[in-house]
């Protein structure tokens, strides 16, 4: 096999939302504490109130989970009618919602410009997982994903990526109530920026996004309880641990230069060693406990107790925790998922050598909500339309 990576798109040249046309109302999902105030001040605010009418409409929006300003009841009238005159609140729309017979639930969603991505809740015992997607397909071409066969669109902008776990926290009424005895339980508990698209490709919106949602007066999710994926986007990583400071996931799935380049190209850019000499400072830089390493199981290509050992040596002091992931096969994959047995050779050697190995559940495959089985209707809708048309000879 031999794939080229496709070379990274920055977010200047993609074909981004329409900029607001003047006197246009500006969403205020998405912006951070520091682009609120100004969007404040800009519209008429007061300085000397800024910082309360902020803390107040912050609080109204991330915590309350208002959409209607008439409904900020404990700020004027005159000022609810100066904010409805210059902004709007507006999430992603929803377009569907599959729920798989294990509960997990994926919404199909449009954003700007008629794009759609997907968004997956996994729920679990006590815990509830969102998985969020960056971007609108995806540039790096990973041969085993079927997100990576929809070629980049766009980025998403951060008030996309909050809106998404905003909508579901709609869709699972999890909004408190005001009057209501409090309620600590978290359904959407944690989130993982492993949906649609390379995160680290889209660095400032993500690094917004994630403002808002840690922040502890809104949405309130910590940081230990938010995983970024990269599959080594090396540059990024030592600022994403700084300016972020989530936990970290690399998409691994490879012991050798040779397999990795077919498996995720971008490892023909930043190959295995360039890419571990970087992940072995981010646990310091982002004062994190450890780098989870994903490494998906597929069926004699990365799956040999060879391939454990030299894992293990790979990784060797930095501290980890290796996720196994099963392959969730999808129409016309290259691929098949390792035997159940092998699967469980391969853990027993790296949990041998000291490191958790969690085989992952694969969980919402019915759907096509698992693991690298996201790839939204719009874009496959094209491309069948593309391909009805070279039948053709159209």
């Amino acid at each position: 096999m031999n794939i080229e990576p496709t070379a990274p798109i920055t977010q200047d040249v993609l074909t981004l939302p329409r900029k607001p046309v003047e006197g246009e109302k500006v969403n205020l999902v998405g912006l951070t504490r520091d682009q609120l105030r100004a969007a404040l001040i800009a519209a008429g605010t007061p300085e000397k109130q800024v910082k309360m009418r902020l803390g107040q409409v912050w609080q109204w929006i991330y915590h309350w989970g208002v959409r209607d300003f008439a409904g900020m009841t404990n700020l004027a009238k005159d000022y609810r009618a100066l904010l409805e005159t210059h902004f709007k609140i507006e999430l992603p729309e929803v377009v569907s919602r599959q729920i798989s017979a294990d509960g997990t639930r994926k919404y199909l969603v449009r954003i700007a410009g008629g794009h759609e991505v997907e968004t997956v809740y996994i729920p679990e015992e006590g815990r509830g997982t969102l998985c969020v997607s960056s971007q609108v397909g995806c540039t790096l071409t990973c041969s085993f994903c079927h997100t990576g066969t929809q070629r980049l669109v766009r980025n998403l902008t951060a008030g996309e990526i909050v809106g998404q776990l905003m909508l579901t926290r709609d869709d699972l009424g999890e909004w408190p109530v005001p009057g209501a005895p409090k309620d600590e339980t978290r359904l959407v508990s944690n989130l993982v920026l492993m949906g649609m698209g390379e995160p680290l490709y889209n660095f400032d919106s993500v690094r917004d996004a994630m403002a808002v949602v840690m922040d502890n007066e809104g949405l309130t999710l910590s940081r230990r309880r938010i995983t970024l994926s990269t599959s080594g986007v090396v540059p990024e990583i030592a600022r994403a641990a700084t300016e972020i400071g989530c936990m970290l996931a690399v998409s691994f799935h490879a012991t050798t230069d040779a397999v990795r380049d077919v498996l995720v190209p971008i490892n023909k850019k930043w190959n295995i060693k360039t890419l571990l000499d970087t992940l072995r400072e981010y646990p310091r830089l982002s004062n994190s406990e450890r780098i989870t390493f994903e490494y998906v199981m597929l069926k004699g290509v990365n799956d040999s107790d060879a391939d454990a050992r030299r894992l293990v040596k790979l990784i060797a002091g930095i501290p980890a925790k290796i996720n196994l992931i099963p392959f969730n096969e999808w129409p016309g994959a290259p691929y098949q998922r390792s035997d159940q047995d092998r699967i469980e050779a391969f853990a027993d050697i790296v949990y041998k050598a000291g490191y958790a190995s969690p085989v992952r559940t694969p969980r919402g495959e019915d759907i096509m909500a698992a693991c690298g089985q996201l790839k939204s209707a719009t874009e496959r809708a094209r491309k069948n339309r593309a391909a009805v048309a070279v039948e053709a000879g159209v």
